[in-house]
This record gives structure tokens, C-alpha cells and sequence, in this order.
């Protein structure tokens, strides 16, 4: 029986994951590191607690696999001098530090140009900005890089001495061409980098190492598969490797996610579109504040919890209140770091259920913005089923919530491991367990319990069209509170 491994490198904790052909799971670990934060809006991290605590999760799945896959999260930077060692914390995706060297990157190439190539603007959480930080802040650090590379690819390094990454986490690098699927020496020579000091580049499901001996003798040999970044992984283990599948998560920021045939994108930069681990492409709208609204109406407003927060939702009276959810700025459709979150309409008459039932109804619609650009890039075609994972997916009411303002069947997963399925299914068509991605998911990824759009469809969607006047409003006046 193949034994397949995936990890996962996460932003605060690393997590490994063993299954069988059949996708069932085998064994599981995960360990906990610290994030630091130095400065206001600095996100770093120490790429030795990544190793320690990813050692830590393989040693602890014990039997030896016939392959690995890797995944992580992304965008962040590891910088190596010429030795391998590494020279200053990781910078991580959610760093705000390099604001002006984003605006600069993005003037030296020329925005246009820039879209045409890499398919999304230069947001600060990509690699070219935090390049040229270093650069300019850090120069004596800048003139010892010898290699950047992305965070699940340092894992790769330690286990095999390899400085290999794949196709999807290079694509949000803002050093990469994604429609040629390869890194762009025009982009590097923009911050001052040659080709040299970046990582090779393979397809997720091609080998790119062998597990060392030194490492974890019991494991030497083993191929390493390319991988993923976290969300095209992930998606892979949701079965979003076709065009007719899109995927959505519900974790604190929400993902709806998007296989595509070709490099289509939006060239307003609303939503993200990258080289898809499976050997294609695909589009992603990224909104900040999903669950993590949740999580503050609960507490901000004494809700017992979300089984609480749902059933008041659902009893309640029909009111005019909306509930904007900009907690931490946007991403798509509004790309606005300054954008914030408000309640509008409220009256007197409205209460706990009316206060729950604005929030939910704000973080799913923010989720319909998402899909109507997707479905723009699609040529108009809108998916019949959504695959939901994350934690909210648990929830009857959400997933109901979501059928009726899509307009789209939704439909959990069984096995909701996250990425680290994703990566494992990658080690799978690495090791020859399936003949291709699309193999994989059809035979690995089950569903289940599906949601379809009921009678309160219409109601739904009038609150939406509400909502949007409200949001057009407020995205208009540029406001920062009620």
C-alpha cells in the first residue's frame, strides 16, 4: 500500500500528513512556532523553528514513505548567503514594510508590463519588494544573498540541499512570468537580483530532491515532490484541479478559487491569477476578513458562539441593517489596505439576530464579489457546485447561506486535512501513484453532504443588492468608520 506524506509549512504552526491511494489518512502531526514582530506591521519569522518543528512532524509520521510534497505558506522571503546559511529572519506574506519599494518595483517596470507578465499588480507581501527592502535597508545583508527562496522551499533545502520551488509558489514572487512558467530576468534585474540567486523551478508533481540520509536515514531516497504554495495545494486536495470544480474556504480570510485553462486574468488586479500546481493556471480572489469577522462579532458582541451567532441569524426580523466586513482592509475586489469594516442602517429596532444575521451576511457576500470576477475571467460561466473547506464549513446555516447567494450547490469535503492533503496527493503523482493531478483528486478527494439553493433565494439576494449600494457608497466616500 503507498504511504504518502504531505507538509504543510503554515503561518503559525507546521502540520504532516501520511495517507493511503484512497485518500484516507494514515497519520498526522503538527507543531506550533513563533511569529514575530519586531515593528508595527512587521511579520517575521526564524526559518530554524520552521525546520526544527517540520523535523519534528516527519520523525513523528515513523513508517518511510514512498514520496513527500511540500507546501506553505507563501510570498515570504528566506534569504541564504553562499554558504546556505541564513542571513536575516524570514520576512513573511502579511509584512507591511515594503509599501514604498512595492510602489517603486512597480514604477521600474511599469504596471502594464508588470500584469502582462507576472498577472498581478506588486502587493507588499510579494517577494520583489521585500528584495529591494533589503537592498535598501539592510545593504551589507543584500551584497551576502546568494539565494532567496520561498519558505516550504527552505524545508526542501535542509531535507536534500536542493534550491528547487515550484510553479504556483513562484507566481506570487512578482519575479516570475507566469505565462511562460519560468522566472523573468527582466524582473530580477529590477531589484538589483540575477537568475543565479533563484531557486529552480519544476511543476508540483515533479520530483525536486531526494530526502537525505543525514536527515532521516530511515527516509533517504525518498523523492520530494515540487508542491505547491499553500492555496493551490489546498485546492488540489479539494479536487479544484478542472475548470468545472471552484473551490471555496472559510477559514479567516475566505478563498474562492479557480482552475483555468489558460493564463486569463483580470487586468484590474481584483484577484490573483498563478500557475496552478496541477500544470495549469488558475485565478483566486483573496477577501482578509472572513471568519476572522466572525470571531469578532462573537466577541465583541458576548455571542456564546457560532452555533449561537447562526441560530439567532436565522430567526431573525427583516430589517435594512448591513454589515461591511473591511476589518483589516481588502483584497479583492477593492484591493485597499485602508479600507474598514462598518455597520450601516442600523435602527433601534435591531438586535442580537439582526447584528449576527449583517455579519454573516457581509463576510458571504463578500465571497460573491469574488466569484462574479472569477466568472468575468471564465467568460461568464458560473460553476454548479462549490467545494467548502475550512472551518466553516462545519456550519448547516453558512453553507446554506452560501447555496442561496451564490446560486451554486455547496458541498463539504470529507477529508478536510488543508494543504497538506494537497501536497500529499502531489507526492502521489510524483511517486507514480496516479498518472496525473486530475487522477489524484478523482480518486482521493470525496465529498460530502451537499447544500442546494432553497426558497430563501430571493430574499437573500435582495439583501445582497442592498448591500452592494451600501459598500459602492462607502468604498466611494473613501470612509474609515460609520
Amino acid at each position: 500500500m503507498p504511504r504518502l506524506v504531505g507538509l504543510d509549512l503554515g503561518t503559525t504552526s507546521c502540520k504532516a500528513v501520511a495517507i493511503d491511494e484512497a485518500g484516507r489518512l494514515l497519520a498526522s502531526a503538527s507543531r506550533e512556532y513563533e511569529l514575530l514582530t519586531p515593528r508595527p506591521g512587521w511579520t517575521e519569522q526564524d526559518p530554524a523553528d520552521w525546520w526544527s518543528a517540520a523535523l519534528d512532524c516527519l520523525s513523528h509520521l515513523g513508517e518511510r514513505p514512498d514520496a513527500v510534497g511540500l507546501t506553505g505558506q507563501m510570498h515570504g522571503s528566506v534569504f541564504l548567503d553562499d554558504t546556505g546559511s541564513v542571513i536575516r529572519p524570514a520576512l513573511l506574506w502579511n509584512d507591511q514594510r515594503t509599501a514604498a519599494e512595492a510602489a517603486d518595483f512597480e514604477q521600474r517596470v511599469g504596471r502594464e508590463r508588470l500584469m502582462r507578465i507576472t498577472r498581478n499588480p506588486a502587493l507588499t507581501g510579494f517577494q520583489a519588494p521585500k528584495a529591494l527592502w533589503l537592498k535598501q535597508h539592510e545593504p551589507n545583508n543584500f551584497s551576502r544573498l546568494a539565494t532567496l527562496l520561498l519558505p516550504k522551499d527552505y524545508i526542501r533545502f535542509r531535507l536534500c540541499g536542493e534550491r528547487i520551488t515550484d510553479t504556483s509558489d513562484a507566481s506570487g514572487t512578482s519575479l516570475f512570468d507566469v505565462v511562460q512558467r519560468r522566472f523573468c530576468p527582466e524582473l530580477a534585474e529590477a531589484v538589483g537580483l540575477g537568475l543565479g540567486q533563484l531557486p529552480g523551478c519544476v511543476e508540483g508533481f515533479e520530483p525536486a530532491g531526494r530526502v537525505s540520509s543525514e536527515v532521516l536515514p530511515g527516509w533517504a531516497g525518498v523523492p520530494i515532490a515540487g508542491g505547491g504554495g499553500d492555496q493551490a495545494a489546498g485546492a488540489v486536495g479539494t479536487g479544484a484541479v478542472t475548470p468545472d470544480v471552484v473551490s471555496v474556504s472559510l477559514g479567516t480570510s475566505g478563498v474562492v478559487f479557480s482552475a483555468q485553462n489558460d493564463s486569463a486574468y483580470d487586468p484590474e488586479g481584483r484577484v490573483h491569477t498563478f500557475c496552478h500546481a496541477n500544470g495549469s493556471w488558475h485565478s483566486m480572489s483573496v477577501m482578509l476578513s472572513c471568519g476572522g469577522a466572525l470571531r469578532w462579532a462573537r466577541d465583541t458582541f458576548g455571542f456564546a458562539g457560532y452555533d449561537e451567532m447562526a441560530a439567532l441569524a436565522a430567526e431573525r426580523d427583516q430589517t435594512e441593517s448591513v454589515f461591511l466586513p473591511y476589518l483589516a482592509g481588502e483584497r479583492a475586489p477593492h484591493n485597499d489596505p485602508n479600507l474598514r469594516g462598518a455597520f450601516r442602517g442600523l435602527s433601534l429596532t435591531d438586535g442580537r439576530a439582526e447584528i449576527a444575521g449583517a455579519v454573516f451576511d457581509g463576510v458571504t457576500f463578500g465571497l460573491c464579489d469574488g466569484l462574479d470576477i472569477l466568472t468575468e475571467i471564465r467568460g461568464g460561466h458560473r460553476p454548479d457546485a462549490l467545494r467548502v473547506t475550512g472551518g466553516g464549513a462545519a456550519s448547516d446555516y453558512w453553507m446554506q447561506l452560501l447555496a442561496d447567494a451564490t446560486g451554486c450547490v455547496t458541498v463539504r469535503i470529507e477529508a478536510d486535512e488543508g494543504p497538506a492533503f494537497g501536497a500529499a496527493l502531489l507526492a502521489g503523482v510524483c511517486a507514480g501513484v496516479w498518472p496525473s493531478v486530475g487522477q489524484a483528486a478523482a480518486e482521493a478527494v470525496r465529498v460530502g453532504r451537499e447544500f442546494r439553493p432553497g426558497p430563501e433565494q430571493d430574499a437573500v439576494r435582495e439583501r445582497r443588492i442592498r448591500w452592494l449600494t451600501q459598500v459602492r457608497e462607502h468604498v466611494r466616500r473613501g470612509t474609515t468608520g460609520a
